[in-house]
């Protein structure tokens, strides 16, 4: 899409949207093993269909085979591309770490998190659409510019996917509907409900997510109404509209045709309105 915004052919960044794809499903895959997830996309996750040592492997081999895809790029093109993907590559398995270490943390601060996901998930979403302009052979200012738009979706988009997956229509979303919660996942609603409950009402949620308790749903039920009472749904809906707002800031910098805008501004209002 990105590369047809910049007036080339947008068959010529198939290879790359190929190897931005698997290396994505490469990584839910690991990310579902670590997060010992049942479903992903409403089906069994890998491991769990076949064994985790055959989700190991097929993560492995996908990473791989996504780096083959750059070679049928000019040698030019072929190195922006792959520099570019190895360094998002590397920052995507540091916010996962982050997001690991998180788990075992009450400390984490909003900046903290807002770091982990821009490398977990943000950084993937601006390296897609700057892949698409180095393809079609943009400035490298326009192709920062897409970048900062793509950044700023997927940190809105990856708000919006821990409002899901607390909030979220079992039926529509995919996953396991509380799956961060059982995990004690610090997300950004979970540091907005602490800041804003008094001291005995955080101490609860705090020990809450220190818990295994046998019975997960009656967890997820008292943590989601600690949510819901400190106003930290509404806080996590604003910060989503923030981010959005932000990229499509970035968006009337960029030097294209106002009916390619609006592409970019449909494709940004669809991810937000999403339900899965």
């Amino acid at each position: 899409m990105t590369t047809e915004v910049f007036g080339e052919d947008y068959t010529k960044a198939l290879d790359a949207a190929l190897a931005i794809e698997i290396f994505h499903n490469f990584s839910l895959v690991h990310d579902d093993i670590m997060d010992d997830a049942p479903l992903r996309r409403g089906k069994k996750t890998v491991h769990e269909k076949w064994d985790l040592n055959t989700g190991i492997l097929s993560g492995d081999v996908m990473l791989i085979v996504a780096y083959r895809f750059f070679e049928n790029y000019p040698a030019e093109k072929f190195r922006d591309l792959a520099k570019l993907f190895s360094k998002t590559a590397i920052e995507v398995c540091e916010g996962q770490q982050y997001d690991i270490d998180f788990e075992t943390r009450n400390d984490v601060s909003e900046s903290e998190y807002l770091k982990m996901i821009t490398y977990k998930t943000a950084v993937l979403v601006g390296t897609a659409m700057k892949m698409g302009a180095i393809v079609a052979g943009t400035t490298e200012e326009q192709a920062q510019a897409i970048y900062d738009f793509g950044l700023n979706l997927g940190i809105a988009f990856q708000l919006k996917d821990d409002y899901l997956d607390a909030f979220g229509d079992p039926e529509t979303f995919g996953k396991q509907v509380g799956g961060d919660i059982i995990e004690n996942k610090k997300t950004y609603l979970y540091i907005k409900t602490i800041e804003n409950l008094d001291d005995d009402r955080a101490e609860a949620l705090k020990t809450l997510f220190n818990t295994t308790p046998e019975d997960p749903a009656e967890k997820i039920d008292s943590v989601k109404a600690l949510m819901h009472n400190s106003g930290a749904v509404k806080l996590t809906e604003e910060a989503i509209e923030k981010y959005t707002k932000k990229a499509f800031e970035v968006l009337n910098t960029l030097d294209i045709p106002v009916h390619k805008k609006a592409v970019l501004q449909e494709f940004g209002e669809q991810l937000m309105g999403r339900t899965v």
